[in-house]
């Protein structure tokens, strides 16, 4: 068994192109797990071993890999840095204790970075900052770490200087040791030699080392005290106060490096063991109750604990169901049975195995730090808590973005219906972003996801991993609708058909509710008028009444429903009477509200050379774009814009023409907004269109 204290359980992360996954098949080279390096662009990586991810030279989902690095176990992820994949992004950091987030030394921040960042920080990851990249034209580390402070609001840490800039990038100081490391021209990493310190670095080094200890020292009162007497702290005292701040997340310490090159990534896996926490390191997960509340109590790590764990990942392959699963405490072994605390079913654990990519090793038992897969789970999804039978407990679930984009597709021929039936339920256990329903008029399926890169995938993955080929229409905004205006209302529902009949009269408020708070019922009914156990059946009937809208039948948002009084009867009012009341009251007063048609706006993050500007701007605001931000960078200028859905459909085709195929962009749902008035006409017409057509 790995002690506990020897596990660095850490993802890498960043912006596409940045060099995530360059980065990965370095460390696995480096650490002896690979032997010969995969290049991405050649879709040789190994931790992209999708067929549609070596087309595209992206990372679509993450992969998991297993490797050691001076004695300390790395369980490693890397995950996709495009925009509609974050949900792996998010999925991983939910179950690491540390992270690499790498940045391209010309690109500096981008947009997708900043998600990833933000998404760090709410899950409370520690970082180390690798910029990669040092060797191409426009690179510059200083101006990167200028940009995490302001972009990011992020404290870096810097730990090494470059030596050399662009194509004569040859190597690094390390600020803490003194020492220069130059690399040959071979591009093999251990071919580096520790020669002296450029003379015209010297001051720069000595500057940036005064400002990393001084920083550091900040963690202890007493060595601060010291130093400040001119007593030097010795680098384990250094050490120790880095990694205390760097798992408190005041700073992040920052290397520098080429890992395209092999330059620099062993002082990236020093700098994991060094600085970022082992399991027990971290803040243990909470625990909560049936509804997903937090109860106080947590999953302590350790193997001396009864079991808790997390599946975090569903995964099909030719081996057959894989469930990732993120141990919290105790001990797993092969034949163990387990509880799923979410279905209260037991199962017994069959296989396990040790990921590496798309490999696995078979492994008789696991324990509290590792991240395994187990191979046959029936009933497990992705957020599901698996636990010691006798000491059922349930771990912080997981929250999901909602689907911003459909698409409605078809099998070309009968056949390709069961197929697609089948195919469909293993890629939404998979991918928790991913929805599917079926139109009941028409009889089509209709895809749902997070963007038009994320369907295109979805449907490429069916048509040749799942040999279903498909109809594709055209992708559709997800709209909505909401009201503008409260209203005072009565409704009494009333039936007499012989014997006990149907009564339940409510008096309501109904008025727009803030953004974002979906459906919020409450009541004021004093004196009885309505008793209380009617309430739960009124609120039910509203509830279920906010899928349609009065409009053109698009759900019902931020809608706030307030009973004051209503009337009932000893015999004829019932539980059911009342719902049948609120239904019709949601007809009777949501089309008197104020109704109207609400739409996605994303967050548009626009890269584009300077030359265009002004031609992206101008396309922007034609498709009713705000511009929030313009920032001027090296190689470019950044744009950012709050865009509606509906206008960015093909948008990338518009943005290479104009840019001569050098802009690029990334978006993100932000909100809903109003739409304008011709815009809501154009959506109703369209519904009662189809609605009539079938």
């Amino acid at each position: 068994m790995t002690e506990l204290s020897h596990y660095r359980n850490i993802g890498i992360f960043a912006h596409v192109d940045a060099g995530k996954t360059t980065t990965t098949e370095r460390i696995l080279k480096l650490t002896g797990k690979i032997h010969k390096t995969g290049e991405v662009h050649d879709g040789a990586a190994t931790t992209d071993f999708m067929e549609q991810e070596q087309e595209r030279g992206i990372t679509i989902q993450s992969a998991a890999t297993t490797c050691y690095w001076r004695d300390h176990r790395f369980n490693i992820i890397d995950t996709p840095g495009h925009v509609d994949f974050t949900v792996e992004v998010y999925r991983s950091l939910k179950v690491l204790d540390g992270g690499v987030g790498v940045f391209c030394g010309s690109g500096g921040v981008e947009p997708q970075s900043e998600t990833n960042w933000r998404y760090a920080n709410e899950s409370e990851v520690a970082r180390v900052i690798f910029v990669n990249k040092l060797d191409r034209m426009g690179a510059d580390f200083l101006r990167v770490v200028g940009q995490v402070e302001k972009v990011l609001g992020a404290n870096p840490l810097v730990m090494c200087l470059p030596i050399g800039v662009e194509e004569n990038f040859i190597g690094l100081v390390d600020l803490l040791e003194r020492k220069a490391y130059v690399w040959d021209d071979s591009g093999l990493p251990e071919n580096f030699e520790v020669v002296e310190i450029p003379a015209d670095m010297v001051e720069l080094v000595e500057e940036y080392r005064i400002k990393m200890i001084e920083t550091a020292l900040e963690q202890d009162d007493d060595l601060l005290m010291a130093y400040m007497e001119g007593e030097e702290p010795t680098i384990p005292e250094i050490k120790r106060c880095i990694r205390k701040g760097t798992i408190a997340l005041d700073f992040f310490p920052t290397l520098c490096g080429s890992a395209f090159k092999n330059k620099g990534v062993q002082m990236v896996l020093d700098a994991v063991v060094d600085y970022l926490p082992c399991p027990t390191d971290v803040k243990p997960q909470p625990l909560t109750d049936e509804d997903g509340n937090e109860n106080g109590e947590f999953a302590l790590v350790s193997t001396e604990e009864p079991l808790k764990a997390l599946a975090f990942k569903i995964m099909d392959d030719r081996f057959g169901a894989l469930t990732f699963v993120r141990i919290y405490s105790g001990t797993l072994n092969k034949g163990d049975s387990i509880l799923n605390s979410y279905t209260g079913k037991s199962e017994r654990i069959g296989r396990m195995v040790e990921m590496h990519a798309d490999d696995r090793n078979e492994i008789a038992s696991a324990q509290a730090g590792d991240i395994i897969a187990i191979v046959g789970m029936k009933n497990v999804q992705t957020g599901h808590t698996l636990c010691d039978p006798k000491h059922p407990v349930t771990l912080e679930p997981m929250i999901f973005p909602e689907p911003v984009i459909s698409i409605a597709v078809k099998p070309k021929d009968k056949g390709g219906s069961e197929k697609m039936g089948v195919a469909i339920g293993k890629m939404i256990a998979e991918d928790p972003s991913f929805r599917v329903e079926t139109d009941e008029d028409s009889g089509e399926t209709i895809l749902k996801g997070m963007g038009e890169l994320h369907l295109d995938i979805k449907v490429d993955i069916l048509n040749r991993t799942y040999g279903v080929d498909l109809i594709v229409g055209q992708p559709q905004v997800a709209y909505r609708e909401t009201i503008t205006m409260p209203l005072e209302d009565s409704y009494t529902h009333k039936k007499q058909s012989g014997g006990s009949g149907q009564f339940g009269k409510i008096d309501y408020r109904i008025k727009p509710g803030e953004p974002g708070t979906g459906f919020v019922f409450s009541s004021v009914v004093v004196g009885g008028n309505v008793p209380k156990e009617f309430f739960p059946a009124i609120e039910k009937g509203f509830r279920g009444m906010m899928d349609q809208g009065p409009l053109a039948g698009y759900p019902v948002l931020d809608v706030e429903v307030e009973l004051y009084d209503g009337g009932f009867h000893a015999v004829d009012s019932s539980a059911v009477a009342f719902e049948i009341a609120a239904k019709g009251a949601f007809r009777q007063s949501m089309p008197k509200a104020g109704p109207q048609i609400i739409e996605p706006i994303m967050k548009v993050d626009v890269f584009t050379p300077e030359d265009h500007v002004g031609d992206v701007i101008g396309d922007l605001n034609r498709r009713r774009g705000m511009i929030k931000d313009q920032e001027a960078g090296v190689t470019g200028v950044k744009i950012k814009a709050d865009v509606p859905l509906s206008e960015m459909f093909g948008y990338i085709g518009s943005l290479r023409t104009m840019t001569s195929g050098r802009g690029q962009f990334s978006m993100e749902f932000a909100h809903y907004m109003p739409c304008p008035q011709n815009i809501a006409n154009d959506v109703i017409a369209e519904a009662k269109a189809l609605k009539e057509a079938k």
